[in-house]
């Protein structure tokens, strides 16, 4: 959703031209989470000085609007400079301007704040805020943020003692929900403060020599500061600001060899998209960590102490490189993800599968492999393409493991209160690793003992790290909002785990080698399908393109595919859609069936293809005229009927085959309708509010 970019320089001179370029074409990298506006805060050109440019539409739109700022002085340089930037997708408040991040705290510019995430007791805290006199200048709960910044800051001037660092502190105890915020200050000239709960944040480092250690000390707060005067009707906590127990004057991880500050650069996203143009080496922010950047020297504290979280933040190095973020050769993000699922499946199952002995190792899941053949059932919890994952190979699992599998989307998990037990094991499912509602679930499993694993596609993500085990599907970077090649890699890893579990059945040897064999073939079989794209692009152009409505019927193992077909064409090309359960015809939707309403038939030659005929006849009965996704070579189907083959595999690997068409005919569909393919109107990538 919303996207967060910062750039800090220290002892490196920079242009304020050059500061705009980097900030705006970091949110550029992360256009593909979804947004409506865009605005960055800058310095001017006294210390009491921040400039904000905000817009409402594309990074392009912001581009114009600080371009036309002749007023400015463009090439003004800065040795130590932090700037911040924002993709906002409305939540509270319409697209505008003056709805638009960042936020600030009154016409001065005194505290300016993005943030990511929604804070769900903003009413609250800005009724409290009003009456002590401050005003609002918009219809969202982040400007009560940077209000209340405001407020402690007031109530503190004579406090001398007071840090940036506990500020902020002060701030993120009286807010309740889900954020990752940046923090800037006149007051705090060159220095800004991080903070994240339940939304990413990362914090990339760039330095001309090697770092000298690859980890950062957590600083623990000590004993509390009385701040008179506090918020009437919110928490306790203003009264009580918490200085650093052991304040370090250097910090030993960005120092040079000498000791003394070298030249650094900083770079705060949402997303490793973002910062990886300029360097690999990040470190990832976990919920209640406060980061400040001062004097090119980055602490990073805590909320409260003895939480149990570790003392040490790991500086990584990013795996992703620039050019698997770029479009390349493709018109499109979402052509390009779709292209690169012979690769993308290979990846996934690089170093894990041994075709030559049938053997799957799934590193993650070693340890925990007894522990998940003792539960007494497993649980698949998900959202949107994920969750449809989940369901294609439900049945599988069950085959294979013999154990109750039931799959679940999180939103409606939580709502239930879903009773979860000691002996249950969860499978939580998400690309970003960052789903809000996923997230809340796993969280929700985690209280009740139940044993969770995660499934993901990003590696230092919440999910990743707040699971007990789990899998990464090595799908690398999906930067369109619509899922494809996340959608296969995720299929074939939670067949990679069925099979693992299932090892100890000998049984099931036989079964498990067709899989197997079946995921050998399974790259060649994908470039098979992508080879009748043009074929597909007619059918879209002379049959689909000039719909209203499409239903998409199929059984067994072809219904998540069905459902996950459905889900593409309505989020990219707007056409509504629907997967129906062919076993449900009689129960209702046949009655939308005639002459007029297209419908795709997927009837492929497993075990209940002779049931899927039985739903053929049922539609051309009603003068329906399906297009059939069917088997190369299924002579049964007749030379009249608008046919799209695919190779034939083993059953439970099919819908790998079947649902690439559908991919892209919902991308040629939405080429055709003129929309924007990779940013589909009102959604977003990575789904981090509830």
């Amino acid at each position: 959703m919303c996207g967060i970019f910062a750039y800090l320089n220290y002892l490196t001179a920079v242009d304020r031209q050059t500061i705009a370029d980097i900030l705006t074409n970091g949110l550029k990298r992360l256009e593909y989470r979804g947004y409506d506006s865009a605005g960055l805060a800058i310095d001017g050109d006294s210390e009491k000085e921040v400039l904000i440019f905000k817009e409402v539409g594309k990074v392009a739109a912001l581009q114009k609007l600080i371009e036309s700022q002749k007023s400015v002085n463009w090439e003004k340089t800065f040795t130590s400079h932090c700037g911040m930037a924002h993709t906002r997708w409305a939540t509270h408040g319409q697209p505008s301007p003056i709805n638009s991040h960042p936020h600030r705290s009154d016409p001065k510019n005194e505290f300016t704040v993005v943030h990511n995430g929604i804070i769900t007791n903003y009413r609250e805290l800005k009724l409290v805020l009003e009456k002590k006199g401050y005003a609002f200048e918009s219809e969202t709960d982040t400007e009560a943020i940077a209000k209340l910044a405001k407020y402690i800051w007031d109530s503190q001037k004579g406090n001398k003692q007071l840090t940036f660092t506990d500020l902020v502190k002060g701030v993120v105890k009286e807010l309740e929900g889900a954020f990752a915020m940046i923090f800037k200050s006149v007051h705090f000239p060159n220095e800004v403060v991080a903070t994240r709960r339940g939304s990413p944040l990362l914090i990339g480092v760039k330095t001309p020599k090697k770092l000298k250690v690859d980890f950062v000390d957590v600083e623990f707060g000590g004993i509390a500061d009385e701040i008179p005067g506090t918020v009437e009707g919110a928490s306790e906590t203003l009264n009580t600001l918490e200085v650093p127990q052991l304040r370090r004057s250097e910090s030993r991880a960005f120092l040079s060899e000498d000791g003394l500050p070298q030249q650094i650069e900083y770079f705060l996203a949402s997303d490793p998209s973002a910062v990886v143009e300029h360097t690999k080496t990040v470190l990832y922010l976990l919920d209640d960590d406060i980061a400040n950047i001062r004097e090119g020297e980055l602490r990073i504290h805590r909320l409260r102490r003895d939480d149990g979280i570790s003392s040490i933040r790991s500086i990584q190095t990013l795996e992703i490189e620039l050019a698997e973020i770029m479009k390349g050769s493709f018109d499109h993000f979402m052509q390009k993800e779709i292209y690169e699922q012979p690769d993308s499946v290979v990846n996934t199952m690089r170093g894990r599968v041994n075709f030559d002995t049938h053997k799957v190792t799934l590193g993650g899941l070693k340890s925990y492999l007894p522990t998940i053949r003792r539960c007494r059932r497993i649980v698949f919890i998900a959202c949107g393409t994920s969750y449809h994952s989940a369901l294609a190979t439900r049945a599988i699992f069950e085959e294979l493991t013999e154990i109750p599998v039931s799959t679940e989307l999180a939103s409606d998990f939580l709502d239930r209160k879903t009773p979860i037990f000691r002996d249950d094991v969860c499978v939580f499912i998400s690309q970003s690793g960052e789903t809000a509602d996923t997230i809340l679930a796993m969280r929700y499993c985690m209280e009740r003992g139940a044993l969770c694993v995660g499934v993901t596609n990003t590696v230092g993500s919440s999910i990743s790290r707040e699971s007990q085990c789990g899998v990464h599907i090595n799908a690398g970077p999906e930067i369109g909002v619509a899922s494809t090649k996340a959608y296969t890699s995720q299929y074939i890893a939670l067949v990679m785990i069925a099979i693992q579990l299932s090892e100890d059945r000998t049984s099931m040897t036989a079964r498990r080698n067709e899989i197997i064999d079946g995921l050998h073939a399974l790259p060649q079989h994908i470039k098979e399908v992508l080879a009748i794209d043009q074929e597909l692009q007619r059918l879209a152009k002379d049959v689909l393109h000039k719909e209203k409505s499409l239903l998409i019927m199929g059984r067994g193992f072809q219904n998540a595919t069905c459902l996950e077909g459905a889900l593409k064409i309505k989020e990219v090309s707007y056409m509504h859609s629907e997967g129906i359960l062919a076993g449900e015809l009689k129960h209702g939707p046949l009655a939308l069936v005639d002459e007029n309403m297209p419908v795709i038939l997927i009837m492929t030659r497993d075990s209940l293809y002779p049931k899927v005929r039985s739903a053929l006849e049922q539609v051309t009965a009603r003068k329906g005229q399906p297009i059939i996704i069917c088997n190369k070579g299924d002579d049964a189907i007749g030379a009249e009927s608008k046919t799209i083959r695919v190779p034939q595999t083993i059953d439970c690997l099919q819908g790998l085959l079947t649902i690439i068409p559908l991919q892209l005919l919902s991308y040629h569909l939405a080429c055709l309708a003129g929309v924007d393919v990779d940013f589909p109107r009102n959604l977003a990538k990575s789904v981090t509010v509830e």
